[in-house]
């Protein structure tokens, strides 16, 4: 059994590090990526957490630009959870800062590849910095109709069902809903990535293999793919090896194909 196990693991190895060929056919239309670990590529090169959370600003680049590239048409980044409040403040002051930084260095470009920012979280719980360099990016970039660049900025997969039930809740005791009118489409309409679909393709790096709390309901029938490489690490090669993967598969859906 332990051979088996070393096999596969080889033989994944050897497929990361070929060339991955993918068919322009079959390209996922929507990609979430958990963007895992910042802080160890830092520390295993002796450098303050910060600098792994700066590199990590431009991997966020490099993987919308190849995403935009390979003909995605929705790219979801899990940026900052309801759980990492609990971090230290000092780095959490440092991840509020990110957005705007990013967004002022690289909006102009997002612009001109008619990309589309959109965010989903708690947004009234940012600092105003923040929730303003979002909200501009957003209202700049609501006209193109290119990738949608989906930023889950205080996301939280739980909270954002109980923010949905709650409502929905409130509705069947006012009267404007009865338990029967509750649907999939309708729960789908209710929640914070409404009006997108669901992610064909989930990735997470620094080889944790957990949701986090991320698009618990969306992601029911997501192929996912999983990488050893660190969030700063991961390019368009990494996302090239990922669509790969996905093309390979056969998605069923619970039936018999």
């Amino acid at each position: 059994m332990i051979k088996r196990i070393q096999a596969w693991l080889s033989r994944n190895d050897r497929q990361e590090e070929q060339p991955a060929e993918i068919s322009p056919d079959n390209i996922p239309r929507h990609i979430a990526i958990i963007m895992d670990g910042n802080g160890r590529w830092a520390k295993r090169r002796g450098l303050p957490r910060i600098v792994g959370h700066q590199n990590g600003m431009k991997a966020v680049k490099r993987a919308t630009i190849a995403a935009n590239d390979l003909g995605v048409e929705f790219l979801t980044m899990y940026a900052f959870s309801t759980e990492n409040w609990k971090r230290p403040k000092d780095e959490v002051d440092f991840l509020m800062k990110l957005p705007v930084e990013f967004l002022a260095l690289e909006l102009d470009e997002l612009i001109e590849k008619n990309v589309q920012v959109r965010v989903m979280g708690d947004s009234e719980a940012l600092p105003s910095h923040t929730r303003k360099a979002m909200e501009e990016a957003v209202e700049r970039t609501r006209h193109n109709n290119g990738l949608v660049l989906n930023f889950a900025l205080n996301y939280g997969g739980r909270k954002e069902l109980e923010d949905c039930m709650r409502e929905l809740g409130n509705d069947i005791k006012a009267g404007r809903l009865t338990p029967e009118d509750i649907t999939s489409e309708l729960i789908d309409s209710r929640l914070l990535s409404g009006g997108l679909p669901d992610p064909d393709l989930l990735i997470r790096t620094s080889g944790e293999m957990r949701l986090s709390n991320f698009m618990l309901w969306q992601v029911a029938y997501s192929e996912f793919w999983f990488t050893d490489a660190f969030w700063p690490e991961f390019d368009k090669k990494h996302l090239t090896q990922a669509v790969a993967e996905y093309q390979r598969r056969t998605r069923r859906y619970g039936g018999l194909k």
